[in-house]
């Protein structure tokens, strides 16, 4: 009976094991997201601790994920313990295979068709390098590649996920969308570019005030937003809003 009993518990056991497997190897392939990235780096390139928030909750979530930047120099350099400009200057694609761990292709590679979804993480890079935000302002210019794959995946009806100061790739490119980046106040220092809620206005795009812990979904153009580290406050509340966004971006796939 003792015997019996140990090969019906190992055979559940292994029955169960074999099931989770199986569940876990279907909802890996649920989703399949493209990550665009900006170089290495919050002053110059992707902020570090929002992409790799990105990539703990898609991984979470179950999607398959696969990591683009432009091949293009950087605008600058900047010493980050500093904060200064430095020497010599750096390919963003190259800078952005530090958070890739090796593996990333050049933007141009990305087609829409390959991807039920897209998200941009923040960081300065995203005002640097894939657009000239943080030199032109509302006048700016956005990468070739980046503005195709924005326009390539609105087209085609497939979400878009952005965070902190990406949201006004969007607003440049896809005019009249909804996005956030927080507040249009600074509250005592809370919201230190709380400016850039105007800017999105005069793109002709909304801006729609949420807490760091909150996103924002534009449902009509299936673009997810949320301020991440244009808040000054814990951690944690970044996770946590960058978990609600890419929630958001997976349950608009179709």
């Amino acid at each position: 009976m003792f015997c019996s009993k140990t090969a019906f518990l190992t055979r559940s056991a292994v029955q169960c094991r074999v099931h989770a497997n199986a569940l876990h190897a279907s909802s890996a392939l649920s989703a399949k997201v493209a990550v665009v990235l900006s170089g290495c780096g919050v002053y110059d390139g992707s902020e570090v601790h929002e992409a790799s928030a990105i990539l703990v909750h898609l991984s979470r979530n179950g999607a398959e994920v696969s990591m683009f930047a432009p091949d293009i120099d950087q605008m600058h350099v900047v010493n980050h313990t500093k904060g200064e400009p430095m020497e010599p200057n750096r390919n963003v694609l190259v800078e952005s295979a530090r958070i890739a761990r090796g593996k990333i292709d050049a933007l141009s590679k990305l087609q829409a068709s390959g991807f039920d979804a897209v998200i941009f993480p923040g960081g300065f890079g995203a005002a640097k390098n894939l657009s000239t935000f943080a030199v032109d302002g509302t006048a700016m210019k956005v990468n070739p590649d980046v503005e195709r794959v924005l326009k390539e995946f609105h087209g085609a009806k497939k979400p878009i996920g952005l965070c902190c100061i990406a949201p006004v790739l969007a607003a440049k490119v896809l005019p009249g969308c909804e996005v956030t980046v927080g507040s249009d106040q600074e509250e005592r220092g809370k919201w230190p570019y709380a400016e850039t809620a105007g800017a999105i206005g005069s793109m002709d795009s909304t801006h729609i005030k949420k807490d760091v812990t909150e996103c924002h979904t534009d449902t009509a153009n299936k673009i997810v937003t949320t301020p991440a580290f244009m808040c000054e406050t814990a951690f944690h509340k970044i996770f946590d809003g960058i978990g609600l966004m890419v929630k958001g971006v997976l349950s608009l796939v179709k």
